[in-house]
């Protein structure tokens, strides 16, 4: 029997490659999406295939373009001609305050973190539902209670979680759709991004005192793609109880 077939975006870095490697772990073949980290992904798809030959590939696309997100939705299921999981896990995160947010910003995050994540849905929801499969959202706990400064993505990852909801009835009950609210798992890339006194006091709203970590993340994602065969429609928020306090 052929291995399945996981399709995971932003899968070069970060807690994208901790998925990556968690379902290969557990035999998946994966499908690396990557945007602009063409070094990564190529680094990480060679890895895996050391471990298990031809398991492993990449795939390139902008989530903001639907041209090309639909081609790579086609790319993928050419690829093995079946899908089992999608992961969509590829975002975009930055302050936007009101007074300078621009349009361009309102594109990129809401293109990577809503658009794109709804279009590649709609191109592989046909091989999902002949796999029985499922899909796996990566939304953010500020979703529910926005993160000063960064309105537009928070704008963003609400819908993301309101369209796990919408395709979890729309696909049922072939398809179960989920989706995994992080809270503070791992920092900005960029020091500039956020402060220490920042960091400092998003530390000080979590009940256990310190960051997640991505394979938190990663075993969630896995469970509920693997082992879950009965939940559909949730989002649940992997935070340290930061959302206690909500």
């Amino acid at each position: 029997m052929s291995a399945p077939v996981v399709l995971i975006t932003g899968a070069a870095r970060r807690i994208g490659a901790e998925i990556t490697q968690a379902f290969h772990h557990e035999g998946f073949d994966v499908a690396l999406h990557y945007n602009h980290s063409v070094q990564e992904a190529k680094a990480l798809a060679q890895s895996l295939n050391d471990i298990r030959k031809d398991s492993a590939t990449t795939f390139q696309a902008d989530l903001t373009n639907v041209p090309d997100v639909k081609s790579m939705g086609a790319d993928v299921l050419q690829w093995r001609g079946k899908l089992n999981v999608l992961v969509n896990n590829a975002s975009s995160f930055y302050p936007t305050p009101l007074d300078s947010a621009s349009e361009e910003q309102w594109d990129a995050l809401i293109g990577s973190n809503l658009k794109g994540p709804y279009f590649l849905c709609q191109s592989v929801a046909q091989k999902l539902r002949e796999s029985q499969g499922s899909i796996i959202n990566i939304a953010d706990i500020y979703a529910r209670n926005p993160l000063t400064s960064y309105s537009i993505y928070c704008i963003a990852k609400a819908g993301n979680v309101m369209l796990t909801k919408s395709l979890a009835k729309e696909l049922a009950p072939d398809v179960r759709v989920n989706g995994i609210a992080p809270g503070v798992i791992l920092w900005p890339n960029t020091d500039d991004q956020m402060s220490d006194a920042t960091k400092h006091n998003v530390i000080k709203n979590v009940p256990l005192g310190r960051t997640g970590s991505p394979a938190d993340i990663a075993q969630l994602a896995l469970f509920l793609a693997t082992k879950d065969s009965y939940t559909t429609g949730q989002v649940i928020a992997v935070d340290g109880g930061s959302s206690l306090s909500s």
